[in-house]
């Protein structure tokens, strides 16, 4: 059984870490988080897990190490962890946004196997989708780090170059189409809707509009065309959010992220 130990538990450490558990990957004993202040971490101590507020000492003897920290605090982190590395025995998966593989060598070690995951906040309730990406290490840890994240949700591999994407449309994503969501809740409630009926609707409505797609694995448009009839409600209410840029303005906002995404562990 693999050993895991996971740097900075953070929202989406702790999630992983009870999505394997819970999935059967491995025992929380088999899993040491580390936080500052691990007073705070009772609940996870009850639950078997171990704890740990020493970095280093926590990765020693794991086989995989999980990187969750900040980005600004990723160097500090690395620096420190360094001297504990075993590279032929360890391999490093790192979540942090805009960092390379090889931004992370160069702190422990060309020979170190880095593998980089983008999962968002769903992966709390195992409904993550998680982008996966590496430039150098071998494809059985690549297969491992796929593994790990299917128990959180979904995985899908890419190239590295488009790690700072990802994180926009995956990990920022997610709050722009929790936005989108309170934006049709609000025009419910203007329309003669009591708002918690408005929101109810409008999640019920967002989350069978995406499972159309999943299911019938059909493109946004098709399923559109099934509800817009000519000179009807529908087309109406779409061709008015489009003259008032609402497509336009959901591209822009995910290239924006995507830039800034790119430059956090610079900043």
């Amino acid at each position: 059984m693999k050993k895991i130990t996971i740097i900075g538990s953070g929202n989406i450490g702790l999630s992983l870490a009870k999505g394997l558990v819970n999935k059967a990957y491995c025992k929380a004993e088999n899993i040491t988080l580390t936080r500052r202040n691990i007073k705070l971490m009772t609940e996870e101590v009850a639950a078997g897990f171990k704890v740990s507020d020493d970095n280093l000492a926590a990765i020693e003897g794991a086989d995989i190490v999980v990187l969750g920290v900040l980005p600004q605090q990723l160097k500090k982190v690395l620096v420190q962890l360094a001297p504990a590395v075993n590279p032929e025995k360890q391999l490093f998966v790192s979540v942090v946004s805009g960092v390379t593989c090889a931004d992370v060598r160069k702190e422990l070690g060309e020979n170190v196997q880095v593998i980089r995951a983008m999962p968002n906040t769903a992966i709390s309730i195992g409904q993550s989708m998680t982008c996966i990406a590496t430039d150098s290490a071998t494809d059985e840890n690549l297969n491992e780090v796929v593994t790990l994240f299917e128990t959180v949700g979904a995985v899908v591999t890419i190239q590295e170059d488009l790690m700072t994407s990802a994180t926009a449309l995956c990990a920022c994503g997610i709050a722009f189409f929790l936005r989108s969501i309170r934006a049709a809740s609000q025009g419910g409630v203007e329309i003669g809707f009591h708002a918690h009926d408005a929101l109810k609707m409008a999640v019920q409505t967002a989350k069978g509009a995406a499972d159309l797609l999943l299911l019938n694995e059909t493109h946004p448009e098709t399923e559109i065309d099934k509800v817009t009839s000519p000179k009807g409600c529908t087309i109406a209410g779409l061709n008015e959010m489009e003259h008032n840029g609402f497509s336009s303005s959901l591209i822009k906002g995910i290239k924006l992220s995507a830039k800034k995404a790119g430059g956090l562990y610079n900043e």
